[in-house]
């Protein structure tokens, strides 16, 4: 597992890491290519911080290390759309304006409301804390299809007021099954995201038997991100994923050049 397709550097307001950090860190640690996803959630501010940033000079920056770095790792230019069905012509029209090797569709909201945020679940039940963000991701798919993968799926169960202890895929298998469905029938992957380990889930997000359920649907695009923010966590906990993903039946894991697949054998 020497690809790490989800790392965010200092163009996220959630990391103090500078690109070159970012790279440098990578490079340590022996992957043969990352893909700089940084977070471009248009309409979304928190504690007064804006979700997204000026991609001139990203782009810059990138091409400069790109350069400066050839021959020690394959970078590439992606980024993590936060989507909502009202920003979809924008959107649409953002990606097609610059060269991203990558893009990652996810939900960091839902209807406006941000699981994070501990008013996301006053007056509901988990369950439909966790409902409402599924079928969010539904809208959203309707809305726009710009991208390659959806980010982490069951992002929202980081933040439930028990988090994944009640959670399993077949409590929710119907809207799961429809969002897999939906994504594949457009020929959009999803991805397997480790940050779930950091958060102390125990677990991928999504959640494993999702990630068998899609394999069972007939997916097949899957890309591995770590979802760091900070060095220490690129590529966090892959060593695990060789054993999970087999498990769940895939062979192959996808990279993305000029946004087309590349499907790489696990082992």
């Amino acid at each position: 597992m020497c690809s790490d397709f989800h790392l965010h550097c200092s163009y996220s307001p959630d990391s103090d890491s500078s690109m070159e950090e970012m790279i440098r860190a990578a490079i340590g640690l022996g992957l043969k290519r990352m893909c700089l996803t940084d977070h471009q959630d248009w309409d979304y501010e928190t504690d007064g911080m804006v979700w997204y940033f000026d991609t001139d000079p990203y782009v810059e920056d990138y091409l400069k290390y790109k350069e400066k770095y050839e021959g020690q790792i394959e970078l590439l230019l992606g980024v993590e759309m936060g989507l909502q069905p009202h920003l979809a012509e924008g959107y649409r029209e953002y990606v097609q304006k610059y060269p991203f090797d990558f893009i990652i569709g996810s939900s960091h909201l839902a209807h406006g409301k941000d699981p994070y945020q501990k008013n996301y679940f006053e007056g509901i039940t988990e369950e439909e804390g966790y409902r409402e963000y599924f079928d969010s991701i539904l809208e959203n798919i309707d809305a726009f299809d710009g991208y390659q993968v959806y980010g982490h799926l069951d992002y929202v169960v980081r933040y439930g007021p028990n988090r994944n202890k009640y959670y399993s895929y077949e409590a929710y298998r119907d809207v799961l099954d429809t969002i897999l469905k939906a994504l594949i029938d457009r020929g959009l992957g999803i991805e397997v995201n480790t940050a779930g380990y950091k958060y102390g889930l125990g677990q991928t997000n999504p959640h494993p038997d999702v990630l068998k359920r899609y394999k069972e649907l007939g997916g097949e695009i899957l890309t591995i991100g770590s979802d760091a923010h900070r060095p220490e966590h690129i590529a966090y906990s892959f060593p695990l994923l060789e054993e999970l993903l087999t498990g769940c039946g895939f062979r192959y894991y996808t990279v993305f050049r000029n946004r087309k697949p590349e499907f790489i054998k696990i082992s």
